[in-house]
Order: C-alpha cells, then sequence, then structure tokens
C-alpha cells in the first residue's frame, strides 16, 4: 500500500519560551471534551496559558508582568 499524505508524520517544532508549532491542519480536543479547528498550514499551540484565544498562542507568554 503506498504512502498518502495523511500517513505522513505531523511535525511539532518546540520552543523554549514559546508555543508549540504544530503543522496543520489540526484538530484539538480540549480538558472539557470539546473540539477546536485550525486549518492554518502552520498553528502555534499555547503551552503557558496566557492566551486569551486559548489553546492557540496570541504571544501572550511575551509578558512578563
Amino acid at each position: 500500500m503506498p504512502n498518502s499524505p495523511s500517513d505522513k508524520p505531523r511535525r511539532i517544532t518546540v520552543q523554549r519560551r514559546g508555543p508549540l508549532l504544530v503543522e496543520g491542519p489540526v484538530e484539538v480536543e480540549l480538558e472539557d471534551g470539546t473540539t477546536v479547528v485550525s486549518d492554518r498550514f502552520l498553528v502555534a499551540l499555547c503551552t503557558c496559558r496566557r492566551s486569551r484565544r486559548y489553546p492557540w498562542c496570541d504571544t501572550s507568554h511575551r509578558d512578563r508582568g
């Protein structure tokens, strides 16, 4: 069976003080069971939970107040 694009592993880039960068499109299941979807080619997922758009990163991690 030949490899299809869906068989290709999804690349996730980890940054020390930033979001997880995920090659999209992505579907994210939240703690409460709801699902959010992004069809962008690269998605930034918040890891600090400061984002007002969680789970999407809005660069709130840069504010150190």
